[in-house]
């Protein structure tokens, strides 16, 4: 029984990833794009991973995929924020379907730094 079990959850992480790598393929930008495969992809391990714990049905197994699982959960967000950052100060441009763009004029000149401000005085908060 644990064998069904972990395979309808390997299934279900497999569609998820895949789900992923649609997303990659149709998104019109960077952004969507890392959003898409960020959420979708890291849903899709998860669930794979948990079918490897019922599967094998050890604490040692269980405890490596939680492990796993919490890893990814912890980098993925940070370093899909950090690429969609480096892409947005580079002039990686949005869809054209962008009705607005929250960021403008909100980074120093050079793409350092980030204004928390209304006005973007990203430079003036950073004078060097």
């Amino acid at each position: 029984m644990s064998g069904f079990i972990a395979f309808g959850f390997l299934i279900l992480g497999t569609l998820f990833v895949f789900m992923a790598g649609v997303g990659m393929y149709r998104m019109p930008d960077i952004f969507m794009r890392m959003s898409t495969t960020t959420k979708a992809a890291t849903v899709g391990v998860g669930l794979m991973l948990v079918g490897v714990s019922v599967f094998f049905g050890d604490l040692g197994t269980a405890s490596r995929a939680f492990a796993i699982f919490t890893f990814l959960l912890a980098t993925a967000p940070v370093s899909a924020h950090m690429i969609g950052r480096a892409a947005y100060s580079e002039g990686v441009p949005l869809w054209k379907g962008t009705k607005i763009d929250e960021l403008k004029g909100k980074y120093s000149a050079d793409g350092e730094y980030l204004s928390s401000g209304e006005y973007g005085d990203a430079d003036k908060e950073h004078a060097h």
